[in-house]
């Protein structure tokens, strides 16, 4: 296998039959050792952390997968941390796309002057581009369509299975009485281009979830959810 991209938490592998291998590794976004699933930067690295976001991601999939979400997901090796997935084609240089239930982080550093801290939001979907230099910008449909980066339908579709996708992982964790805040998720073209599939990973370290009003981390979310 060939190595094709060192990422933050991921590193990706091309395969020999043409799939790409994702290795997960123990670091964390955040900033000055404080965990922050929206920061673009890696800010810690906690023990662990690689083989809990590789099990919760496993598991995310297949459900999602039972659901009719169509994701990148094939297998994986939870003691070699890797998980073999379809190989994706990203929109533009890629895109994160966040499904918001309450008004934290950055939306809330942006909007604060309009909205409560912990405000509730109604499934409210936003776009960023992936560009580390300028901040990960957020984007509008107007924007992506008009720069070549996503078509009308494809925005449309976007959009649906990020709402879809979040009230499913949401209705798990409700499963354990943990509330879904905020999620993070990624998509790309798989099959040759032919369908839009959930990419990347669904784990502690892509969303904000808490219990009893207690921000519960990526180790101890896993545990939770796993248990």
């Amino acid at each position: 296998m060939k190595l094709i991209y060192k990422g933050k938490t991921k590193d990706v592998y091309l395969l020999n039959d043409g799939n790409f291998l994702l290795k997960f590794k123990n670091d964390l976004t955040g900033e000055n050792g404080v965990f922050d699933p929206g920061a673009n930067t890696v800010g810690l690295t906690m023990a662990g952390a690689g083989k809990a976001a590789l099990k919760l991601s496993k598991m995310f999939f297949e459900l999602l997968e039972g659901k009719g979400v169509p994701t990148h997901y094939l297998d994986s090796d939870l003691g070699a941390r890797t998980m073999k997935v379809k190989r994706a084609e990203l929109f533009g240089q890629g895109l994160e796309v966040i499904c918001r239930y309450r008004a934290v982080g950055s939306f809330y550093r942006r909007y604060g002057a309009y909205v409560e801290e912990g405000q509730p939001l109604d499934a409210f979907v936003e776009i960023t581009l992936k560009d580390d230099e300028r901040g990960d910008p957020p984007i509008t449909e107007d924007a992506l369509v008009m720069l070549g980066i996503l078509s009308p339908s494809e925005y449309r579709i976007l959009k649906e299975l990020t709402k879809k996708t979040a009230a499913l992982v949401k209705a798990e964790l409700a499963k354990k009485d943990i509330e879904l805040y905020d999620i993070k998720l990624e998509f790309g073209r798989v099959d040759k281009g032919k369908e839009i599939a959930l990419i990347d990973e669904i784990s502690g370290g892509n969303m904000r979830a808490y219990k009893n009003d207690c921000f519960i981390g990526p180790l101890e979310l896993a545990q939770l959810m796993l248990g």
